[in-house]
C-alpha cells in the first residue's frame, strides 16, 4: 500500500482568502476598534460594509442571481467565520448574517424565491436580513419549537415567541423555524409585515456591540409560497447542522483571540525576575489552550467536510458545537486567570472574550456556513 500523507493544509484560495482577511480584521477591527463597538454598544457600519466587499457569501450564489457563481464551499465558510470571530463576536455575526437568508434559499429554496429574494441581497452594499430560532423558555429545543404555524385559507397563520434575534429592526426579511404539520419549517417573513412585533432591544451578558431583539408573531399571515422549499418544504436538520458548524468556527476564532492574547501577555509580564509563561502552573493553561484551539478547529472542520461531500453531518455538528462550546468557556476563562487582574478589567480584550464566548454554548442559529 503506498504511503500517502493525509493532508491537513489549506488550498491556494482558502490560503489567500484567510490571509486576506486576517489582514482586514487586524487593520480594521483588533485592539481599540472591538473594544470601542463593546462600550459604545454599537457596530461599526463602515467595517462591516468592508468585510461584505470582500464578496465571500456572493461569490457562492449563481450569476443568474446575482452573484459571481464560484462553488459554494462549507470549509471555505468555516475559515471565514473564525477569522473574522477572532477579531470580534458581535462583528462575524452581523457582517455575515445575511449569509443565513442567502444560504439558506439558495440550497432549499424553490426557483420562485430563488429568483425573488437572491438578487435582493446580492447586491454590492450590506443588506440586512436575520434568523428568528431560539424561543425564550427554560429547556429550549431547536427541534421542539413551540412557535405553530397553521394553514388558513391558503395561507400560513404563525404564532409564537422568538429571543436573541440579531438585527430584527433593521432586517427586511426574517427566516422564522416554526412547526407546521408536525415538521420543523422554515419562512420568509418581510420585516415590516404587521403580524410581527420586535420588542425592545435586549441586554445581554455578551455581545454587546450586537443589538438583539425579542420578536412576537401574533396571528402573522404569511404566503404558503413563502414556506422554505414551497409545499416539500426544507430539510432542517441541516439547516441546523450548518448553523452548529459556524457557531463552532466562531468559538474557535474568540478561543484562538483569548490564547494569543494570553500567550504574547504572558511572555512579557515580568514577576520575580523572570516572564510568567515560565512558571508551570501558567504555562501548562498556555499549551492546553493551544492544543484545545487545534481540537475545535479540526472538529469544525471535519463536520464542514462532510456537508462539502455532500453527506449528513449531524453527528459530526452536534459533537463540534458541544465541544467548541465547552472549550471556548474554558480557554475565554484561562485567558482571564493568566493576566490576573488585568484580565477583569474591561481594557483588556480578554474580558469580553470571556463575556461573548458563553453565548456559542447556549445559542443556536447566528450564523451559517
Amino acid at each position: 500500500m503506498e504511503d500517502r500523507e493525509f493532508g491537513f493544509g489549506m488550498s491556494e484560495e482558502q490560503s489567500s482568502m484567510k490571509d486576506t482577511v486576517a489582514k482586514l480584521i487586524k487593520s480594521m477591527v483588533t485592539g481599540n476598534p472591538a473594544h470601542d463597538m463593546d462600550e459604545d454598544r454599537k457596530l461599526s457600519r463602515e467595517i462591516i460594509d468592508k468585510i461584505w466587499e470582500l464578496g465571500a457569501t456572493v461569490s457562492m450564489v449563481p450569476e443568474e442571481y446575482g452573484g459571481y457563481g464560484m462553488e459554494y464551499s462549507p470549509i471555505m465558510n468555516t475559515i471565514f467565520l473564525e477569522e473574522l470571530a477572532c477579531g470580534d463576536m458581535a462583528l462575524a455575526i452581523a457582517a455575515t448574517l445575511p449569509s443565513m437568508f442567502i444560504f439558506t434559499i439558495l440550497e432549499m429554496g424553490t426557483e420562485e424565491q430563488k429568483k425573488k429574494y437572491l438578487p435582493l441581497y446580492c447586491d454590492a452594499a450590506y443588506k440586512t436580513s436575520t434568523v428568528a430560532i431560539n424561543e425564550p423558555r427554560f429547556k429550549f429545543d431547536a427541534v421542539s419549537l413551540e412557535t405553530k404555524a397553521q394553514m388558513k385559507g391558503g395561507k400560513y397563520i404563525i404564532n409564537g415567541k422568538k429571543c436573541f434575534v440579531p438585527l430584527a429592526k433593521d432586517s427586511g426579511h426574517l427566516l422564522v423555524a416554526a412547526e407546521a404539520d408536525g415538521k420543523m419549517e422554515l419562512f420568509i417573513i418581510e420585516g415590516n409585515n404587521p403580524g410581527l412585533k420586535i420588542g425592545d432591544r435586549e441586554k445581554n451578558l455578551g455581545l454587546y456591540a450586537l443589538e438583539s431583539y425579542p420578536v412576537i408573531l401574533e396571528n402573522c399571515e404569511v404566503s404558503a409560497d413563502d414556506r422554505v422549499g414551497g409545499e416539500a418544504g426544507c430539510n432542517y436538520g441541516r439547516f441546523l447542522q450548518k448553523t452548529r458548524i459556524a457557531m463552532s468556527a466562531i468559538g474557535t476564532g474568540i478561543s484562538r483571540a483569548s490564547f494569543e492574547y494570553a500567550r504574547d501577555y504572558a511572555k512579557e509580564r515580568v514577576q520575580f525576575g523572570e516572564p510568567i509563561a515560565s512558571r508551570q502552573a501558567i504555562a501548562f493553561m498556555i499549551a492546553e489552550m493551544a492544543y484545545e484551539v487545534d481540537a475545535m478547529r479540526l472538529m469544525t472542520w471535519k463536520a464542514a467536510s462532510a456537508l462539502e461531500a455532500g453527506r449528513d453531518a449531524k453527528k459530526e455538528s452536534y459533537l463540534a458545537k458541544l465541544y467548541a462550546g465547552e472549550m471556548t468557556m474554558k480557554i475565554t476563562d484561562y485567558g482571564v486567570q493568566i493576566l490576573g487582574g488585568h484580565g477583569y478589567i474591561r481594557e483588556n480584550p480578554v474580558e469580553r472574550y470571556y463575556r461573548n464566548g458563553r453565548g456559542i454554548a447556549i445559542l443556536e442559529g447566528l450564523a451559517i456556513v
